[in-house]
């Protein structure tokens, strides 16, 4: 799917809602930090309202919006006091649409309810793991979490990678599967392209000389021969485990990505 272009309606200005978004090009103190970042085309931050925390007062969705920081589209809504915010637009979301954040908010997509008055089953996005915090999980084009149960204070939530997690039920979540769902379907078709976003060529390390990478040098394609694989800096990478052994939230999780 090439060139594929988000499903966006209606073209709005909102000033107060953005900001210069500065660059680091990946560098610190004028060292590269982190590889493959240069460049990128200026950019205007969008302010979202990830918490949701303005309580039983509807919202009309003005419109949906493309957001180069994000794969997921955006969505200007007009509350009925007169503020305007930005918040992550769920597939299917139209304009003129009524939404509302709530205890006693219907379930329908685009509201946001406390994961006690959700159904099981139903399909949810960018959930809070404090109450109040806003959402931090599930906050991508094209994914939702699941409902699956609920026990004591606690309701069991199965996330796009398959892990079930423990979230307590006062926490707020948004129903419904976020947009821009062939994110992923997207071929981008140019190095030029990728420029524009940020993103500056790779070479592979066997590419190149002793000097700059572990897996260089040797005469021809001669691999990494009997090398383990290694990051440029030397740290040894394939099948390296980031994650701690013990980790403070490993009670919380019900059932593992990887069994």
């Amino acid at each position: 799917m090439t060139g594929l272009v988000p499903s966006v309606t209606g073209k709005t200005n909102e000033r107060r809602l953005r900001s210069i978004l500065g660059k680091n090009s990946g560098r610190s103190h004028g060292q590269i930090s982190v590889r493959h970042k240069g460049g990128r085309h200026k950019r205007f931050y969008r302010l979202i309202d990830f918490a949701r925390d303005k309580r039983d007062i509807p919202a009309k969705v003005v419109s949906v919006e493309y957001d180069p920081n994000r794969t997921a589209n955006i969505a200007l809504v007009h509350y009925k006091d007169g503020e305007k915010r930005y918040i992550l637009a769920p597939d299917g979301l139209e304009m003129n649409q009524e939404i509302i954040a709530g205890e006693k908010a219907p379930v329908r997509s685009g509201n946001a309810l406390p994961l006690q008055h959700i159904p099981i089953g139903t399909p949810v996005h960018n959930i809070e793991l404090v109450p109040g915090k806003g959402g931090q999980m599930v906050r991508s084009a094209g994914t939702a979490a699941m409902v699956a149960a609920k026990e004591n204070e606690f309701a069991h939530v199965k996330l796009p990678s398959g892990e079930v997690r423990k979230i307590r039920l006062v926490c707020y979540a948004t129903i419904g599967q976020l947009s821009n769902i062939d994110w992923k379907n997207v071929v981008f078709g140019s190095a030029g392209r990728m420029r524009h976003r940020g993103i500056r060529p790779s070479v592979r390390g066997v590419a190149m000389s002793p000097r700059h990478h572990p897996h260089g040098g040797g005469e021809g394609r001669s691999g990494i021969g009997m090398k383990s694989p290694k990051s440029p800096t030397g740290k040894k990478t394939l099948g390296k485990k980031t994650r701690k052994k013990i980790h403070r939230t490993d009670r919380f999780i019900v059932q593992r990505r990887k069994r």
